[in-house]
């Protein structure tokens, strides 16, 4: 996960959250528990998109947007990059993300039996 400072940068927010995953199930569950655990202390999100195909799901909470993408759609729109000037925040007990940690991962595949006629 990576938190940054964008406030002198724009006014659309103040912070921008960029995390990644390896599925879009997983994108979907983690955005429905950031949901859930803001909305429980009064923090409801403005907007939500991409909740359909969950490839990259973009959560508004005004000052705070949250982008949480599959990590090859990630790789692909680099917000990093875009938003390369934007001050890193850090995260007591969160580990430093680097390229490295953008970079996918070759996804292993089943081999499956071709099918035989009877």
């Amino acid at each position: 996960m990576l938190v940054l400072q964008v406030a002198p940068l724009t006014s659309v927010a103040d912070y921008l959250v960029i995390g990644s995953v390896d599925s879009d199930r997983q994108a979907s569950a983690i955005a429905d528990h950031i949901d859930t655990v803001l909305s429980r202390s009064g923090s409801k999100p403005l907007r939500i998109e991409g909740t359909r195909s969950s490839q990259w799901v973009l959560m508004d909470f005004g000052d705070v947007i949250v982008h949480i993408f599959r990590q090859d759609i990630r790789m692909h729109y680099a917000l990093e990059r875009l938003w390369a000037d934007a001050k890193r925040v850090t995260i007591p007990g969160e580990r430093t993300v680097t390229q490295a940690a953008v970079t996918p991962r070759p996804v292993k595949r089943k081999k499956v039996p071709a099918k035989t006629k009877a």
